[in-house]
């Protein structure tokens, strides 16, 4: 396969490309788009998430992030490009859809109710029942057991399945979650913003269990706007400006720094920082120049990052 380093929208390096797209792909986006009558919320995109790789799609607000997930987990529908899922292409009509493809997505609210149990909870809209109708009940103890062995196998450990999910901390909630969407036979895992409310400790907690989740063979979207959380797991970066993707590489062709300059916007703080040297008791000296924001991404072996 051959790969080839092309200007994108905002003159942002597109890395790692290749025509008619890649093997083995769970799920791919060919110059795909989304229009609202005549707004353009999102235009010529590609993306493709591999099994056992987690894809970090980042972006500011407005950036166009959440009509990337709707499109992907069937809310809404591309107007422009292809979809492919396992090579296939499709057009989801409903989400129940794209779940049925083995693709779950875990949204910022989580879709949990804070009085019910954990365990209540994990099968919430799929409880498992026992006996014949009109005698059948829910199978109360088998939803427990086979909740702890699905949070276990995560490395999930609660010392009570009965406790109210919402006196959890907001990172157990969404490992919870991801263990959910995992059992339930997931094999694309769209995850929304799941660091954005919590602290350095608690987002830590994700991230290890998003890295658990690549482990088990999943392709994980991580949906983020925070860079230093995106590199930790990532294996492929994706930056969404206006748009249109400002920059698309692998983990081995971007720096931390370079990938925190893109999504920043290089040419915007640039001009920032010719605006701040007039006001008086800035020190702006040490802030880079516009060359070193907007500097292409280098490929293997034409320099380091």
């Amino acid at each position: 396969m051959t790969s080839s380093n092309h200007s994108g929208a905002h003159g942002a390096v597109i890395a790692d490309t290749a025509a008619g797209g890649e093997a083995g792909a769970l799920v791919e986006l060919r110059n795909a788009g989304k229009s609202y009558g005549n707004i353009r919320a999102l235009h010529g995109v590609s993306l493709t998430v591999h099994p056992g790789r987690v894809t970090c799609v980042l972006g500011d607000n407005g950036a166009g992030k959440s009509t990337l997930i709707k499109i992907v987990s069937g809310l809404h529908q591309h107007t422009e490009g292809e979809f492919f899922v396992d090579g296939l292409p499709v057009r989801f009509s409903t989400p129940r859809e794209a779940l049925d493809k083995g693709i779950a997505t875990v949204y910022q609210d989580l879709a949990t109710v804070p009085l019910m149990p954990v365990w209540r909870n994990f099968f919430l809209g799929s409880e498992m029942t026992k006996g014949a109708w009109p005698l059948r009940r829910l199978d109360i103890e088998r939803m427990k057991r086979t909740a702890d062995e699905e949070l276990r196998n995560m490395g999930i450990v609660l010392d009570d399945l009965e406790q109210p999910i919402g006196t959890l901390s907001g990172g157990q909630r969404q490992c919870v979650a991801i263990a959910r969407a995992v059992y339930f036979g997931a094999r694309v895992l769209i995850l929304d913003e799941p660091t954005a409310a919590l602290g350095v400790k608690q987002s830590g907690v994700v991230l290890k269990y998003i890295a658990a989740a690549r482990e088990r063979g999943l392709g994980v979207i991580f949906i983020t706007h925070n860079p230093h959380h995106a590199y930790m797991v990532g294996d492929h970066f994706s930056v969404l400006r206006l748009g249109t993707m400002e920059l698309t590489a692998s983990r081995d062709r971007v720096s931390l720094e370079e990938l925190t300059n893109h999504m920043a916007g290089g040419t915007e703080l640039a001009a920032l920082k010719h605006e701040l040297s007039q006001v008086r008791g800035v020190d702006v000296d040490r802030l880079p120049e516009e060359k070193d924001l907007t500097a292409p991404v280098a490929a293997p072996g034409e320099g380091t990052s």
